[in-house]
């Protein structure tokens, strides 16, 4: 007797505008097991599971659930037929208690009103039966990131989720954090419930998953039993070739100081301190890390220093130039560029071409005009170039950037800010959402740019990236600087796990010690 819980079975969709995101695709998943989903970007991954959990529509082929053919119409019908999805970017209103926002739209009743404490009981009952460890009456907005993931899952099992779509999940956690997931997706697993597993970081999948299915170019190309595979033959399945897995790079060479970042105290509009005296330097040749848990700073660093913030007490100096009451075409004309957190929002412009991003923040590059008048021709061949060189999957440069993956959209912008050649990069998840492949290249290009005597400030949740390319790292908790490494290889991504959940802490002396070094 087959032990098969879902087929997706030769599903093809192509878009309106002639892109084929998947052509005769199928996915098989056995019931109990962890099953992983990888693949290059654009290899449609994300537009699968969109199919499946009935966000997207399909042009042909069939799915099938416990035997039984389904058809994905909307969301709310497949959490009615068991499947649920934990999507990449929380769905939490943070204003809201826990039970408030695991119960939304099928709050128990008495009467008219919500039973509020049958809702409290069942939330907590569901958190006891799989371990996850969250308070009913906690407010969303007062949880660490590692509690959201918990309060996500929360909401599927308690709709009746036998089969659980996890969309990235670890992006965003500290080792610890991680840890703490697994060992409740095996409790999961062991009750009974299936978990598709989508995720680049083959150490995570080789640790959690039974089975890998690998998408390439839109296609199934096979299945993997994650028993006895190595990392190198999974990265080479998905890539079609071999690909680097860890950084070789030469010993650092620091030179003068480039960027001064002194006692930075920020607040944001409501009023709530995000930056708590904050201070580091960065060098010519030097790749200082920055880690943190989401939402401890990092990103309000990299705004401030860039012109986004206003608000703020400190010193921010480039070469002995203030940044602070610079534009931001001023800062770049410095030879600052920056790859900001949020790619969607300030990275594109989604409803214009590929080119025209690319150029957006060169315009006024005489190189690029003609007698004063943009040259169409010349800026088109500057964007194919830049196409070839990030092997930015796309029709050609004239589309429209919405109509790209997440990871190619990445490339975009990662292509437009390198192509400046940059005397300081500001690199703010460079590479979330990015294959091994497309990773390995950005990479080379950061350690490229630091080899020609450039600064980079590399603010990231992956650990594995922090340690593999920063020559500093400093560790980031509560808008405060936590931990501060100045040669990023005495230290473990356990120990950095530790200072970013606030477990330990340098003392100020150690800090400001290591900062004053010249």
């Amino acid at each position: 007797m087959s032990n098969e819980i879902l087929k997706m079975k030769n599903i093809t969709k192509i878009y309106s505008n002639g892109v084929i995101a998947n052509k005769d695709v199928t996915l098989s998943v056995n019931k109990g097991e962890i099953h992983a989903l990888m693949g290059e970007n654009g290899a449609g991954k994300s537009t699968l599971m969109k199919i499946l959990f009935g966000i997207e529509g399909k042009n042909s082929g069939d799915i099938y659930f416990e035997g039984k053919r389904i058809e994905a119409v909307n969301p709310s019908d497949m959490i009615n037929i068991g499947i649920g999805m934990v999507h990449q970017h929380f769905m939490l209103v943070d204003s809201l208690k826990v039970y408030e926002n695991v119960i939304l739209g099928m709050e128990p009743r008495k009467g008219v009103f919500t039973d509020t404490q049958s809702a409290i009981k069942l939330v907590a009952d569901t958190a006891k039966k799989y371990n996850l460890n969250v308070d009913p009456m906690a407010k969303v907005s007062d949880i660490s990131v590692g509690l959201k993931q918990k309060v996500e899952i929360l909401k599927v099992l308690i709709r009746g989720a036998k089969l659980l779509i996890l969309d990235e999940p670890t992006a965003v956690l500290t080792p610890q954090e991680t840890e703490e997931l697994f060992e409740q997706l095996i409790l999961l697993k062991d009750n009974g419930h299936t978990i598709i597993f989508i995720s680049h970081k083959i150490r995570e999948v080789r640790q959690i998953c039974d089975r890998i299915t690998v998408l390439r170019g839109g296609r199934s190309i096979g299945v993997i039993p994650v028993e006895n595979s190595t990392e190198e033959e999974i990265s080479r399945f998905m890539v079609g070739r071999d690909v680097v897995l860890d950084v070789d790079k030469k010993p650092a060479s620091f030179g003068e100081v480039l960027l001064r970042v002194e006692n930075l105290n920020y607040k944001n509009k409501y009023g709530k301190q995000l930056l708590k005296d904050v201070s580091f330097n960065v060098r010519k040749g030097q790749i200082l890390g920055i880690a943190g848990v989401e939402g401890n700073g990092q990103n309000e660093i990299a705004e401030s220093i860039f012109g986004f913030n206003n608000n703020i007490n400190g010193k921010i100096t480039f070469r002995d130039i203030s940044l602070l009451d610079k534009s931001i075409r001023d800062i770049r004309n410095l030879g600052i560029s920056y790859i900001p957190e949020d790619r969607m929002t300030i990275g594109v412009t989604k409803d214009v071409s590929i080119w025209e991003n690319l150029v957006s923040d060169s315009i006024d590059n005489k190189s690029l005009k003609n007698k004063g008048l943009l040259n169409i021709k010349k800026i088109k061949g500057y964007a194919r170039e830049l196409i070839r060189e990030f092997k930015i999957l796309c029709r050609n440069e004239d589309q429209q950037v919405a109509m790209l993956s997440g990871g190619n959209t990445q490339k975009v912008v990662v292509a437009r800010e390198f192509s400046s050649d940059p005397n300081l990069l500001i690199a703010n998840q460079p590479t979330r959402g990015i294959d091994v492949g497309a990773n390995e290249f950005i990479w080379k290009k950061i350690i490229d740019l630091r080899d020609k005597g450039r600064g980079i400030i590399l603010i990231s949740a992956d650990l594995n990236e922090i340690m593999e390319l920063s020559d500093s790292i400093l560790v980031m908790a509560d808008g405060e600087v936590a931990a501060f490494f100045e040669d990023g290889k005495n230290t473990t991504e356990y120990e950095l796990g530790l200072y970013m959940l606030g477990i330990k802490r340098q003392s100020l002396e150690e800090r400001v010690g290591k900062f004053e070094k010249e």
